[in-house]
Protein backbone atom coordinates (compact mmCIF):
# COMPACT_ATOMS: atom_id res chain seq x y z
CA UNK A 1 0.00 0.00 0.00
CA UNK A 2 3.00 2.53 0.85
CA UNK A 3 4.06 1.75 -2.87
CA UNK A 4 0.68 2.41 -4.24
CA UNK A 5 0.01 5.82 -2.63
CA UNK A 6 3.87 6.89 -3.40
CA UNK A 7 3.04 6.05 -7.33
CA UNK A 8 -0.32 7.95 -7.17
CA UNK A 9 0.94 10.97 -5.47
CA UNK A 10 3.62 10.80 -8.58
CA UNK A 11 1.14 10.46 -11.18
CA UNK A 12 -1.34 13.05 -9.96
CA UNK A 13 2.00 15.56 -9.79
CA UNK A 14 2.86 15.02 -13.62
CA UNK A 15 -0.56 15.24 -14.57
CA UNK A 16 -0.76 18.67 -12.85
CA UNK A 17 2.64 19.89 -14.82
CA UNK A 18 1.44 18.62 -18.00
CA UNK A 19 -1.68 20.79 -17.59
CA UNK A 20 0.19 24.08 -16.56
CA UNK A 21 2.74 23.16 -19.89
CA UNK A 22 -0.69 23.05 -22.06
CA UNK A 23 -2.21 26.24 -20.22
CA UNK A 24 0.87 28.35 -20.72
CA UNK A 25 0.92 27.13 -24.22
CA UNK A 26 -2.51 28.59 -24.65
CA UNK A 27 -1.51 31.20 -23.29
CA UNK A 28 1.19 32.14 -25.51
CA UNK A 29 -0.67 30.88 -28.50
CA UNK A 30 -3.31 33.62 -27.57
CA UNK A 31 -1.31 36.16 -26.83
CA UNK A 32 0.74 35.70 -30.17
CA UNK A 33 -2.83 35.87 -32.21
CA UNK A 34 -4.31 38.77 -30.82
CA UNK A 35 -0.55 40.03 -31.07
CA UNK A 36 -0.84 39.62 -34.66
CA UNK A 37 -4.67 40.40 -35.09
CA UNK A 38 -3.68 44.28 -33.38
CA UNK A 39 -0.12 44.47 -36.09
CA UNK A 40 -2.90 43.77 -38.47
CA UNK A 41 -5.28 46.08 -38.03
CA UNK A 42 -2.40 49.00 -37.55
CA UNK A 43 -1.08 48.01 -40.95
CA UNK A 44 -4.40 48.29 -42.19
CA UNK A 45 -4.87 52.00 -40.60
CA UNK A 46 -2.11 53.07 -42.18
CA UNK A 47 -2.90 52.07 -45.47
CA UNK A 48 -6.45 53.94 -44.98
CA UNK A 49 -5.70 56.87 -46.39
CA UNK A 50 -3.88 55.74 -49.56
CA UNK A 51 -6.92 53.34 -50.32
CA UNK A 52 -8.29 54.37 -53.36
CA UNK A 53 -11.72 52.97 -53.50
CA UNK A 54 -14.71 53.47 -51.91
CA UNK A 55 -17.06 51.12 -49.80
CA UNK A 56 -20.68 50.14 -49.76
CA UNK A 57 -21.78 52.37 -46.85
CA UNK A 58 -19.89 54.84 -48.63
CA UNK A 59 -22.11 54.69 -52.31
CA UNK A 60 -25.71 55.14 -52.73
CA UNK A 61 -27.70 52.03 -51.61
CA UNK A 62 -29.39 50.82 -54.54
CA UNK A 63 -27.35 50.63 -57.69
CA UNK A 64 -31.10 50.64 -59.96
CA UNK A 65 -32.70 53.06 -58.62
CA UNK A 66 -31.94 57.06 -58.67
CA UNK A 67 -27.91 57.06 -59.64
CA UNK A 68 -26.03 59.29 -61.53
CA UNK A 69 -25.88 56.65 -64.49
CA UNK A 70 -30.52 56.33 -64.09
CA UNK A 71 -30.32 60.41 -64.24
CA UNK A 72 -28.21 60.26 -67.44
CA UNK A 73 -30.36 57.03 -68.89
CA UNK A 74 -33.58 58.29 -68.58
CA UNK A 75 -32.87 61.68 -69.86
CA UNK A 76 -32.36 60.06 -73.40
CA UNK A 77 -30.44 63.06 -74.30
CA UNK A 78 -27.96 62.79 -77.02
CA UNK A 79 -25.63 65.07 -76.25
CA UNK A 80 -25.68 63.46 -73.04
CA UNK A 81 -25.01 60.43 -74.20
CA UNK A 82 -22.10 61.40 -76.39
CA UNK A 83 -19.90 63.63 -74.04
CA UNK A 84 -20.14 60.83 -71.72
CA UNK A 85 -20.33 56.98 -73.78
CA UNK A 86 -19.46 58.67 -77.46
CA UNK A 87 -22.75 57.42 -79.33
CA UNK A 88 -25.98 58.77 -78.84
CA UNK A 89 -29.49 57.53 -78.09
CA UNK A 90 -30.50 55.42 -80.86
CA UNK A 91 -27.19 53.56 -81.16
CA UNK A 92 -27.09 53.27 -77.74
CA UNK A 93 -30.26 50.92 -77.98
CA UNK A 94 -29.56 49.74 -81.21
CA UNK A 95 -26.25 47.87 -79.76
CA UNK A 96 -28.02 47.29 -76.86
CA UNK A 97 -30.82 45.30 -78.96
CA UNK A 98 -28.46 43.97 -81.38
CA UNK A 99 -26.85 41.45 -79.06
CA UNK A 100 -25.85 42.59 -75.83
CA UNK A 101 -28.77 42.64 -73.86
CA UNK A 102 -28.98 39.09 -75.28
CA UNK A 103 -25.54 37.69 -73.78
CA UNK A 104 -25.87 39.64 -70.67
CA UNK A 105 -29.26 38.02 -69.65
CA UNK A 106 -28.20 34.32 -71.21
CA UNK A 107 -25.13 33.95 -69.08
CA UNK A 108 -23.41 33.42 -66.00
CA UNK A 109 -20.75 36.41 -64.46
CA UNK A 110 -17.60 34.45 -63.71
CA UNK A 111 -16.67 34.13 -60.06
CA UNK A 112 -15.05 31.66 -57.93
CA UNK A 113 -18.93 30.41 -56.05
CA UNK A 114 -20.83 30.44 -58.67
CA UNK A 115 -21.34 27.44 -61.63
CA UNK A 116 -20.59 28.87 -64.93
CA UNK A 117 -23.00 26.53 -66.36
CA UNK A 118 -26.07 27.54 -64.28
CA UNK A 119 -29.21 30.02 -64.79
CA UNK A 120 -28.38 33.43 -64.14
CA UNK A 121 -29.98 35.01 -61.59
CA UNK A 122 -31.08 38.39 -62.92
CA UNK A 123 -32.84 39.90 -60.47
CA UNK A 124 -29.78 39.57 -58.06
CA UNK A 125 -27.28 41.27 -60.12
CA UNK A 126 -26.70 45.44 -59.66
CA UNK A 127 -27.14 46.51 -63.07
CA UNK A 128 -29.62 45.35 -65.92
CA UNK A 129 -28.55 44.98 -69.39
CA UNK A 130 -28.66 48.59 -70.26
CA UNK A 131 -26.48 49.64 -66.99
CA UNK A 132 -24.00 46.79 -68.03
CA UNK A 133 -23.46 48.42 -71.79
CA UNK A 134 -23.44 52.41 -70.01
CA UNK A 135 -20.67 51.02 -67.67
CA UNK A 136 -18.18 49.36 -70.07
CA UNK A 137 -18.70 52.88 -72.58
CA UNK A 138 -18.60 54.96 -69.64
CA UNK A 139 -15.12 52.83 -69.05
CA UNK A 140 -13.94 52.95 -72.78
CA UNK A 141 -14.68 56.26 -73.59
CA UNK A 142 -12.40 58.32 -70.59
CA UNK A 143 -9.73 57.58 -68.32
CA UNK A 144 -11.63 57.91 -65.05
CA UNK A 145 -10.51 55.61 -62.19
CA UNK A 146 -12.30 53.13 -60.44
CA UNK A 147 -14.30 55.44 -58.25
CA UNK A 148 -15.55 57.74 -60.39
CA UNK A 149 -17.72 54.41 -62.13
CA UNK A 150 -18.21 53.39 -58.39
CA UNK A 151 -19.70 56.97 -57.97
CA UNK A 152 -22.16 56.77 -60.80
CA UNK A 153 -23.09 53.06 -60.64
CA UNK A 154 -23.52 52.49 -56.79
CA UNK A 155 -20.74 49.07 -57.00
CA UNK A 156 -18.35 48.60 -55.30
CA UNK A 157 -14.44 47.20 -56.85
CA UNK A 158 -15.20 43.62 -57.19
CA UNK A 159 -18.60 43.98 -58.20
CA UNK A 160 -17.00 46.65 -60.60
CA UNK A 161 -14.16 44.57 -62.36
CA UNK A 162 -16.25 41.54 -62.94
CA UNK A 163 -18.90 43.43 -64.72
CA UNK A 164 -16.42 45.28 -66.81
CA UNK A 165 -15.06 42.23 -67.53
CA UNK A 166 -18.28 40.57 -68.97
CA UNK A 167 -19.54 43.46 -70.42
CA UNK A 168 -16.55 43.99 -72.43
CA UNK A 169 -16.70 40.31 -73.58
CA UNK A 170 -19.96 40.81 -74.42
CA UNK A 171 -19.82 43.95 -76.29
CA UNK A 172 -16.86 42.30 -78.40
CA UNK A 173 -19.44 39.90 -79.27
CA UNK A 174 -22.09 41.68 -80.15
CA UNK A 175 -19.75 44.37 -82.62
CA UNK A 176 -18.32 41.46 -84.44
CA UNK A 177 -21.87 40.70 -86.27
CA UNK A 178 -23.41 44.23 -86.87
CA UNK A 179 -22.79 45.44 -90.36
CA UNK A 180 -21.71 48.73 -89.42
CA UNK A 181 -18.78 47.37 -86.48
CA UNK A 182 -16.84 45.45 -89.60
CA UNK A 183 -13.59 46.00 -90.46
CA UNK A 184 -13.56 44.80 -94.35
CA UNK A 185 -11.19 45.29 -97.16
CA UNK A 186 -12.31 46.96 -99.98
CA UNK A 187 -13.75 43.75 -102.62
CA UNK A 188 -14.19 45.00 -106.04
CA UNK A 189 -12.94 47.69 -107.77
CA UNK A 190 -16.71 49.75 -107.98
CA UNK A 191 -15.63 50.02 -104.12
CA UNK A 192 -11.92 51.57 -105.25
CA UNK A 193 -13.54 53.54 -107.40
CA UNK A 194 -16.14 55.59 -105.00
CA UNK A 195 -13.89 55.96 -102.47
CA UNK A 196 -10.88 57.45 -105.12
CA UNK A 197 -13.90 59.37 -106.42
CA UNK A 198 -14.24 61.27 -103.08
CA UNK A 199 -10.39 61.67 -103.00
CA UNK A 200 -10.05 63.05 -106.31
CA UNK A 201 -12.50 65.66 -106.36
CA UNK A 202 -10.29 67.27 -103.43
CA UNK A 203 -7.09 66.17 -104.88
CA UNK A 204 -7.38 65.99 -108.41
CA UNK A 205 -3.69 64.82 -108.72
CA UNK A 206 -4.28 61.61 -106.61
CA UNK A 207 -5.87 59.15 -109.31
CA UNK A 208 -6.25 55.98 -107.79
CA UNK A 209 -5.71 56.67 -104.05
CA UNK A 210 -8.18 55.08 -101.99
CA UNK A 211 -7.06 55.61 -98.26
CA UNK A 212 -4.56 56.15 -95.56
CA UNK A 213 -2.41 54.52 -93.45
CA UNK A 214 -0.84 54.97 -90.08
CA UNK A 215 1.06 53.20 -87.28
CA UNK A 216 0.23 53.98 -83.24
CA UNK A 217 1.79 53.21 -80.68
CA UNK A 218 -0.14 53.11 -77.50
CA UNK A 219 1.35 53.03 -74.12
CA UNK A 220 1.71 49.62 -72.03
CA UNK A 221 2.83 48.82 -68.45
CA UNK A 222 6.04 47.18 -68.24
CA UNK A 223 6.34 43.55 -67.41
CA UNK A 224 8.63 41.55 -64.34
CA UNK A 225 8.93 38.67 -67.62
CA UNK A 226 12.68 39.92 -69.04
CA UNK A 227 11.05 38.46 -72.55
CA UNK A 228 8.10 40.79 -72.40
CA UNK A 229 9.75 43.82 -71.15
CA UNK A 230 12.07 43.67 -74.19
CA UNK A 231 9.44 42.73 -76.44
CA UNK A 232 7.09 45.91 -75.82
CA UNK A 233 10.03 48.35 -75.09
CA UNK A 234 9.84 50.39 -78.18
CA UNK A 235 13.91 52.30 -78.57
CA UNK A 236 12.42 55.33 -80.80
CA UNK A 237 9.72 56.27 -78.15
CA UNK A 238 12.00 55.36 -74.88
CA UNK A 239 9.09 53.39 -73.43
CA UNK A 240 7.30 50.21 -73.62
CA UNK A 241 4.18 50.31 -76.02
CA UNK A 242 1.81 48.20 -78.14
CA UNK A 243 1.55 48.64 -81.94
CA UNK A 244 -1.14 49.19 -84.20
CA UNK A 245 -1.72 49.94 -88.04
CA UNK A 246 -4.23 51.66 -89.14
CA UNK A 247 -6.00 51.60 -92.65
CA UNK A 248 -8.84 54.58 -92.94
CA UNK A 249 -10.87 55.01 -96.05
CA UNK A 250 -11.84 58.73 -97.18
CA UNK A 251 -15.03 58.11 -95.20
CA UNK A 252 -13.90 57.72 -92.19
CA UNK A 253 -14.08 54.43 -92.03
CA UNK A 254 -11.14 51.72 -90.68
CA UNK A 255 -10.71 49.72 -93.52
CA UNK A 256 -8.20 47.56 -92.48
CA UNK A 257 -6.05 46.87 -88.80
CA UNK A 258 -3.24 45.23 -87.12
CA UNK A 259 -3.32 45.42 -83.52
CA UNK A 260 -1.78 44.30 -80.09
CA UNK A 261 1.53 43.48 -81.90
CA UNK A 262 4.68 44.04 -79.65
CA UNK A 263 6.14 47.54 -79.39
CA UNK A 264 9.42 46.39 -80.46
CA UNK A 265 8.47 45.73 -83.81
CA UNK A 266 9.42 48.07 -86.49
CA UNK A 267 6.24 49.13 -88.62
CA UNK A 268 7.20 46.90 -91.67
CA UNK A 269 6.77 43.82 -90.00
CA UNK A 270 3.69 44.86 -87.91
CA UNK A 271 1.97 45.84 -91.37
CA UNK A 272 2.86 42.68 -93.02
CA UNK A 273 -0.98 41.29 -93.57
CA UNK A 274 -1.55 45.04 -95.25
CA UNK A 275 1.16 44.60 -97.57
CA UNK A 276 -0.66 41.33 -98.18
CA UNK A 277 -4.23 42.79 -98.81
CA UNK A 278 -2.49 45.09 -101.10
CA UNK A 279 -0.86 42.65 -103.15
CA UNK A 280 -3.26 40.04 -103.00
CA UNK A 281 -7.15 41.35 -103.09
CA UNK A 282 -6.46 45.52 -104.09
CA UNK A 283 -7.51 45.86 -107.71
CA UNK A 284 -4.64 47.20 -109.93
CA UNK A 285 -4.25 50.89 -109.95
CA UNK A 286 -5.23 51.70 -106.65
CA UNK A 287 -3.28 52.95 -104.03
CA UNK A 288 -2.99 53.67 -100.31
CA UNK A 289 -1.20 57.09 -98.96
CA UNK A 290 1.37 57.01 -95.86
CA UNK A 291 3.97 59.53 -94.64
CA UNK A 292 7.42 59.76 -95.46
CA UNK A 293 8.55 57.81 -92.28
CA UNK A 294 6.21 54.78 -93.10
CA UNK A 295 7.63 52.04 -94.70
CA UNK A 296 6.28 50.98 -98.19
CA UNK A 297 6.72 47.50 -98.34
CA UNK A 298 8.69 45.26 -100.79
CA UNK A 299 9.14 45.76 -104.14
CA UNK A 300 5.84 42.94 -104.93
CA UNK A 301 4.00 45.95 -103.74
CA UNK A 302 5.40 49.01 -105.44
CA UNK A 303 3.51 52.15 -106.16
CA UNK A 304 0.78 50.30 -104.03
CA UNK A 305 1.63 53.07 -100.82
CA UNK A 306 2.81 56.62 -102.13
CA UNK A 307 4.05 59.15 -99.37
CA UNK A 308 5.60 62.72 -99.80
CA UNK A 309 8.93 63.62 -101.11
CA UNK A 310 11.65 63.43 -98.85
CA UNK A 311 13.50 66.56 -97.52
CA UNK A 312 16.87 66.65 -100.17
CA UNK A 313 14.84 64.18 -102.94
CA UNK A 314 16.38 65.31 -106.28
CA UNK A 315 13.43 67.11 -108.34
CA UNK A 316 13.58 67.28 -112.08
CA UNK A 317 15.27 69.86 -114.17
CA UNK A 318 12.30 70.22 -116.27
CA UNK A 319 10.17 73.30 -114.71
CA UNK A 320 7.15 71.90 -116.01
CA UNK A 321 7.88 68.30 -114.57
CA UNK A 322 9.31 69.71 -111.62
CA UNK A 323 6.09 72.11 -110.92
CA UNK A 324 3.71 68.85 -111.42
CA UNK A 325 5.53 66.98 -109.43
CA UNK A 326 5.73 69.57 -106.23
CA UNK A 327 1.77 70.41 -106.69
CA UNK A 328 1.22 66.48 -106.51
CA UNK A 329 3.32 65.93 -103.69
CA UNK A 330 1.74 68.97 -101.48
CA UNK A 331 -1.84 66.86 -102.09
CA UNK A 332 0.28 64.09 -100.55
CA UNK A 333 0.79 66.19 -97.91
CA UNK A 334 -2.26 66.90 -97.24
CA UNK A 335 -4.23 64.05 -97.96
CA UNK A 336 -2.02 61.72 -95.49
CA UNK A 337 -2.96 63.58 -92.79
CA UNK A 338 -6.51 61.90 -92.84
CA UNK A 339 -4.64 58.73 -91.28
CA UNK A 340 -3.44 60.98 -88.49
CA UNK A 341 -6.76 62.55 -88.00
CA UNK A 342 -8.34 58.93 -87.97
CA UNK A 343 -5.86 58.17 -84.87
CA UNK A 344 -6.33 60.89 -83.29
CA UNK A 345 -10.06 60.58 -83.26
CA UNK A 346 -9.17 57.21 -81.86
CA UNK A 347 -7.29 58.35 -79.34
CA UNK A 348 -9.82 61.09 -77.95
CA UNK A 349 -12.96 59.19 -78.56
CA UNK A 350 -11.74 56.67 -76.35
CA UNK A 351 -9.50 57.94 -73.42
CA UNK A 352 -9.27 54.35 -71.98
CA UNK A 353 -6.28 54.02 -74.95
CA UNK A 354 -5.05 56.88 -73.01
CA UNK A 355 -4.21 54.74 -69.57
CA UNK A 356 -1.10 52.16 -69.81
CA UNK A 357 -2.80 48.82 -70.96
CA UNK A 358 -2.13 45.54 -69.04
CA UNK A 359 0.80 43.87 -70.07
CA UNK A 360 -0.12 40.88 -67.69
CA UNK A 361 -3.79 40.79 -69.93
CA UNK A 362 -2.64 39.77 -73.59
CA UNK A 363 -6.51 38.36 -74.38
CA UNK A 364 -7.93 41.97 -72.19
CA UNK A 365 -5.81 43.79 -73.75
CA UNK A 366 -7.01 42.49 -77.39
CA UNK A 367 -10.66 42.68 -76.96
CA UNK A 368 -10.42 45.84 -75.47
CA UNK A 369 -8.63 47.43 -78.49
CA UNK A 370 -11.03 45.88 -81.08
CA UNK A 371 -14.13 46.92 -79.38
CA UNK A 372 -12.63 50.32 -79.32
CA UNK A 373 -11.43 49.63 -83.15
CA UNK A 374 -14.79 47.99 -84.06
CA UNK A 375 -17.11 50.90 -81.90
CA UNK A 376 -15.34 53.94 -83.85
CA UNK A 377 -16.56 52.38 -87.32
CA UNK A 378 -20.00 52.16 -85.78
CA UNK A 379 -19.48 56.08 -84.32
CA UNK A 380 -18.54 57.39 -87.58
CA UNK A 381 -21.31 55.31 -89.64
CA UNK A 382 -24.57 56.38 -86.81
CA UNK A 383 -23.05 59.16 -85.29
CA UNK A 384 -21.26 60.62 -88.12
CA UNK A 385 -18.22 61.65 -85.44
CA UNK A 386 -14.93 61.72 -88.06
CA UNK A 387 -13.22 64.63 -89.35
CA UNK A 388 -12.22 62.62 -92.18
CA UNK A 389 -16.28 62.19 -93.15
CA UNK A 390 -16.78 65.87 -92.64
CA UNK A 391 -13.89 66.91 -95.11
CA UNK A 392 -14.66 64.14 -97.52
CA UNK A 393 -17.50 63.37 -98.18
CA UNK A 394 -18.59 66.21 -100.84
CA UNK A 395 -20.58 68.33 -98.47
CA UNK A 396 -17.46 71.02 -98.38
CA UNK A 397 -16.80 71.24 -101.87
CA UNK A 398 -19.79 74.10 -103.04
CA UNK A 399 -18.23 75.92 -100.19
CA UNK A 400 -14.38 76.03 -100.98
CA UNK A 401 -12.51 77.55 -103.24
CA UNK A 402 -9.58 75.14 -103.30
CA UNK A 403 -7.37 77.13 -106.30
CA UNK A 404 -7.54 80.52 -104.15
CA UNK A 405 -6.64 78.52 -100.80
CA UNK A 406 -3.28 76.65 -102.23
CA UNK A 407 -2.10 80.13 -104.18
CA UNK A 408 -2.67 81.95 -100.75
CA UNK A 409 -0.58 79.24 -98.90
CA UNK A 410 2.19 79.75 -100.95
CA UNK A 411 2.16 83.49 -101.08
CA UNK A 412 2.06 84.13 -97.13
CA UNK A 413 3.86 80.80 -95.83
CA UNK A 414 6.60 80.14 -98.69
CA UNK A 415 9.43 81.29 -96.73
CA UNK A 416 8.26 80.68 -93.00
CA UNK A 417 8.22 76.74 -94.18
CA UNK A 418 11.50 76.88 -94.04
CA UNK A 419 11.69 77.25 -90.12
CA UNK A 420 8.75 75.04 -89.52
CA UNK A 421 8.37 72.36 -87.28
CA UNK A 422 6.75 70.20 -89.81
CA UNK A 423 9.29 71.79 -92.64
CA UNK A 424 10.30 68.45 -93.98
CA UNK A 425 6.84 67.87 -95.20
CA UNK A 426 7.27 70.79 -97.83
CA UNK A 427 9.70 71.31 -100.29
CA UNK A 428 10.89 74.51 -101.23
CA UNK A 429 13.01 74.52 -104.49
CA UNK A 430 16.43 76.02 -103.70
CA UNK A 431 17.94 77.23 -107.21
Amino acid sequence: MPTYDTELSETSSDDSDSAEEEFALAAATVFLVAGAEEARLRRAETRLPSRRYLRRSQLLPNPRHNTPWQVLYDSQDDRAYITTMGIDCGTFHYILESGFQQQWDSATIPRSDTNPSGFPRLSRRSLDAKGALGLIYHYLTSAMPDTALQQIFALVPATIARYRAFALRALRDTLRHLPEARIEWWTSVQECEEDARLIVVRHPLLAGAIGGIDGMNILTAESDDPEIENATYNGWLHGHYTSCVLVFSPRGILRGCVYNAPGSWHDARVARPIYKKLREKTPPGYFLVADTAFPRGLASIAGRIQAPLKSGARLPQDPHERDMLLARNRQLVSYRQTAEWGVRQLRSGFGRLRVPLDINDPIGRSDLLEVCLRSMNVRTTRVGISQIRTVYMRIWQEAEDEDIWSDCENVVFGELRRRDRVARFHHVVVE
